[in-house]
């Protein structure tokens, strides 16, 4: 008998439940003594042993659902080794639970921070096999993680709508986007959604090359802006506060989000009327797009031959679009950001994008 454990945590996102669908159909496919023990609500359905019996019937149907049939939740990494409030030590608790199902794999899909747990729970020597699920493409180890482009059609049919009602309208047009230390979302949804400022994390922007950016266009008779700003994006002055100094200021300031930081800047230093879109969580929802239904399918079916052939403690990650086993150790904890000095950024400016920057 074949027991696999199976578990979401972290922000939800499309194409969890067609992962899923990959890994149980690639393990049914070759073998029949399978059971499968869902934990509800990710690692906290591990710890208080909170799960069900699913069979391949479970996943039939859920390819294009949207969300996680197990249901999700964030357990942030820092607070794993913290008792809970009864002091229930949470790390022994998910090894006890693990132990007690006799369970043969855990498969984990999640983010960075769920990646740290999974590593932790191999150290501590359990089977463990992941799928890389974030909207942020974030993850090191793999070029592509599922969810992120869902997000980015998303992101991109905003954007695209705003030129719609932008055309009609003087107004600058601030999309903020989701992305708190990484711009992935925002870089790709900026460029296929045609805007004219795009705002990362990681590059620190001057305020004063973004009005600049602004007035150019007004005065070449163009009588609208559009910015895609990632919600993590960051002045040059505040990127040299520490972390303490620039949450100090932040409480003080206490915008609702980084677009009307941006928005009130901006209306300060020019005569243009600005106004502000927040996508938010639609980003996260809807039906998975073919490419993340694609790429889902082949990571879950990835990840049933790992578990066929015994062979734990990776990530099944995408390098050049080949399927590849990424040890969980070399993941944990690193995050793939965008370089300034990369070439889509370079290709970006070369179109009249603008980053802020000079």
């Amino acid at each position: 008998m074949l027991r696999i454990g199976m578990l979401t945590s972290g922000g939800d996102c499309q194409a969890l439940n067609a992962a899923m669908r990959g890994v149980v159909k690639g393990i049914c496919s070759k073998r029949d003594d399978v059971e499968i023990y869902g934990f509800q609500e990710g690692y906290k359905g591990l710890i208080y042993s909170n799960f069900k019996m699913l069979t391949s019937r479970d996943f039939s149907g859920i390819l294009t659902v949207g969300g996680t049939i197990l249901g999700t939740s964030r357990q942030p990494f820092k607070l794993m080794r913290v008792p809970d409030e009864n002091g229930l030590d949470k790390v022994e608790a998910m090894k006890h639970t693990y132990h007690k199902l006799n369970l043969d794999c855990l498969v984990v899909l999640g983010g960075n921070g769920t990646h740290k747990t999974a590593n932790m729970l191999r150290e501590e020597g359990l089977h463990v096999i992941t799928l890389p699920k974030t909207i942020d493409n974030d993850l090191w180890g793999t070029d592509m993680t599922f969810g992120f482009q869902s997000a980015v059609d998303i992101a991109t049919d905003t954007i695209d709508k705003i030129h719609t009602t932008a055309t009609s309208h003087s107004r600058v047009f601030i999309v903020e986007v989701m992305g708190h230390k990484v711009g992935w979302v925002t870089l790709h949804a900026g460029i296929a959604g045609g805007a004219d400022i795009i705002m990362l994390p990681e590059i620190p922007y001057d305020i004063n090359v973004v009005v600049d950016a602004i007035n150019k266009r007004k005065a070449a008779g163009k009588k609208f802006t559009i910015i895609a700003v990632a919600e993590g994006a960051i002045s040059k002055e505040d990127a040299k506060l520490s972390k303490k100094e620039l949450k100090a200021k932040k409480e003080k300031q206490k915008y609702p989000s980084v677009a009307y930081e941006v928005a009130e800047k901006i209306q300060k230093k020019t005569d243009q009327e600005v106004r502000i879109t927040v996508p938010g969580h639609t980003q996260r929802g809807g039906s998975p797009c073919p490419y993340d239904r694609v790429l889902s399918t082949r990571l879950g079916a990835a990840a049933a031959e790992a578990i066929l052939d015994g062979d734990y403690g990776y990530m099944l990650g995408v390098k050049k679009n080949d399927i590849v086993r990424v040890p969980l150790s070399e993941v944990a904890g690193k995050l793939k950001y965008v370089d300034p000095k990369s070439s889509i950024i370079k290709e970006a400016e070369m179109t009249g994008i603008s980053f802020g920057i000079k």
